[in-house]
């Protein structure tokens, strides 16, 4: 693949040596790379940094490829490395170095960024305000060799330093919870649909359990069972996954825009539990001219036969 199909990300997340991991763990992630940026010093060193006021952040610079991975799945690992509501460092290293920012290379980085810190604003997760800044991308320095994959090369010394620096246990603290419901989601889902349904993936075309069923019932979510999709209301589109012309129910649709693949699509998303279905399309049939093409994987169909068994008997009067 030509190189320049890739993208930069540019996050400061306090001490490079643990923003380095959770990026190289995505797929879709070319390089990261430690470093210095955001200063008035040209090819700063690491004292200069740490101990001169040269404006530069620690930082780590992440070429990634958008056709595997979106800007705002990185702008999501960003946020569960830090603490967000500190001005002055991150856990055990204070000063300027240490602060929180994102960096963004374009004005489409910039509206995803500010956006997210928004919503974790919004969540109430953290009670102090939000203070990371989001700010223009400015020259990148790498850092010394020696700091470059550092939890690789001195594994237990990058643990220790975790552990000590109080970072872990913060981050423990303040996701816990999202942490539990991660564990029961895998528990509960296949690999395929934890995948589709948390990670926006997407299951094969014609490779997938409902993409020619033609029994009459419901299509519910798989997560929630909130009832989504009708199969009077299924056709075949060609296109090798269930296709829908409208929602059962429209509000347990939400729609969200999708640049992950370099256009503009509309993500379909479960209301209640937030799962990824699918994506809508203005190319299907009348009257409402619309595709909805959804991931069998984030489904659950449910035949007209066991509606009342299955606690959906309100929607038998559809199929009489």
């Amino acid at each position: 693949m030509n190189n320049n199909e890739f993208q930069l990300a540019t996050f400061a997340g306090g001490c490079f040596w643990c923003m380095v991991k959770p990026f190289e763990e995505l797929s879709g992630i070319v390089k990261v790379e430690s470093g210095y940026t955001g200063g008035n010093l040209e090819n700063p060193t690491y004292e200069d940094v740490c101990s001169k006021k040269t404006g530069h952040y620690e930082a780590v610079q992440v070429t990634f490829d958008p056709l595997l991975l979106s800007y705002t799945q990185l702008l999501e690992v960003f946020w569960r490395q830090i603490d967000p509501t500190n001005p002055g460092g991150q856990f055990a290293d204070l000063g300027q170095a240490y602060r929180t920012a994102i960096f963004y290379h374009n004005q489409e980085q910039r509206n995803f960024a500010e956006r997210s810190k928004e919503n974790l604003e919004k969540s109430k997760r953290f009670q102090n305000p939000i203070v990371t800044e989001i700010i223009p991308a400015a020259t990148f320095y790498p850092a010394e060799d020696y700091h470059q994959g550092y939890y690789k090369k001195f594994p237990l010394r990058y643990g220790a330093y975790r552990q000590g620096s109080g970072r872990d246990t913060f981050l423990n603290e303040h996701w816990s919870q999202e942490k539990e419901q991660e564990k029961e989601l895998k528990a509960k889902l296949s690999t395929l649909q934890y995948e589709v349904t948390q990670k926006r993936g997407t299951e094969p075309p014609f490779q997938n359990e409902y993409w020619n069923n033609v029994r009459e019932g419901i299509y519910v979510d798989v997560i929630s069972g909130e009832p989504l999709f009708s199969s009077q209301d299924k056709f075949d589109s060609g296109c090798g996954w269930p296709s829908f012309s409208k929602p059962l129910r429209p509000e347990e649709i939400k729609e969200k825009p999708d640049f992950s693949h370099l256009i503009k699509r509309t993500e379909v998303v479960s209301a209640k539990s937030d799962a990824h279905l699918g994506h809508v399309f203005e190319d299907g049939p009348e009257p409402t001219g619309l595709r909805y093409c959804i991931n069998s994987a984030a489904l659950r169909f449910i035949p007209k036969e066991v509606l009342v068994e299955e606690g959906y008997g309100s929607y038998c009067e559809m199929f009489k």
